[in-house]
Order: structure tokens, then sequence, then C-alpha cells
């Protein structure tokens, strides 16, 4: 397998760190707090957008306050392992706005997906409704979150996913 990462310097992982934190942040802001003037600092981070290490900027909503009280990861299993019914179910699956995450995993499903609904009843009826009649489903066994402990904040860069 390619190994596809981008070697990150100390100043790009301090920037990516503050970039995770606040997306708004201004290039002299970025600058002045990684110790660096204006000009490289837009330098290094021009690299990392154009390296493809950015690969966008947007704003995190709170689920929550946006009235989606239910997220639920469902597991799926699909009738046969051809790849054609794969990335059938891979293009349904990705018009679907209520899923806001697909995996294709190993183990006892062949797809996780995240799901998020207003509350119980609109995830009965998504359920019921669409994801049972997309293409090529067997199965599928629903876990409901109920509390979020640590949710997706950004991801560790550097030596973030070494162990200590």
């Amino acid at each position: 397998m390619e190994n596809l990462s981008v070697s990150l310097h100390k100043k790009d992982i301090q920037l990516l760190m503050l970039l995770q934190q606040d997306a708004r942040l201004t290039n002299q802001q970025l600058a002045e707090q990684c110790g660096m003037s204006a000009t490289p600092c837009w330098r290094r981070i021009r690299q990392l957008e154009e390296a493809g290490v950015i690969a966008g900027y947007r704003a995190v909503l709170d689920r929550k306050k946006t009235g989606l009280g239910i997220l639920a990861f469902v597991r799926v299993n699909i009738d046969s392992h051809s790849e054609q019914q794969a990335v059938s179910f891979e293009q349904a699956v990705c018009e679907l706005p209520q899923v806001i995450a697909c995996y294709a995993i190993g183990g006892g499903a062949d797809f996780l997906l995240q799901v998020v609904a207003r509350e119980l009843d609109d995830y009965s009826d998504f359920a019921m409704k669409v994801i049972r009649r997309l293409p090529g489903i067997k199965a599928m066994e629903t876990s409901f979150v109920l509390k979020e402990i640590k949710p997706l904040s950004g991801l560790p860069v550097g030596d973030g996913c070494r162990w200590p």
C-alpha cells in the first residue's frame, strides 16, 4: 500500500493544531502564535493546502442545537460482495443527507453508517423506508448514542498518534 502521508515540520504541526481549533484565525494571528512572520506562515499554509493536508475549512455545528437529537451508528451487511453491488450501495448512501459518514469496514459488518435524525420516530421512518431499501441490504443493526463522550474535534497531528 502506498504511503500517502506528508512529512510535517514542527511549525506545520503547530499551524494544523491551531487551525483545527479555530479556522477563523487570521494569518497574522497564526503567525504570532507560532512565532513566525506573516509571509512564511502564509506560504506554509498554502503548501499544506496544495499537498491536500488541509482539505478544506468549515463551520462545526452543534447537532442538538440544529434540532438533530438522534445520533445513531448503523452496521450494514449487503447480500453480495461484488464490486458492482458495493459501488451501488456506496453511491446510494452518498445521496442521503441523514447519513453524515459512511465507512466500509471489516469484521461483523460490511459498512458502518453514522446517521442523524430529529427524533426517534424520524429515525425509525428513515431506517424502515430508506436504509432497508438501499441496494443489496441483507441486514442492519442500529446502536443509538446515549452520550457523546468525545466527539470528533480534529485529528492528532505530529506525535499525537504515538504512544507516550
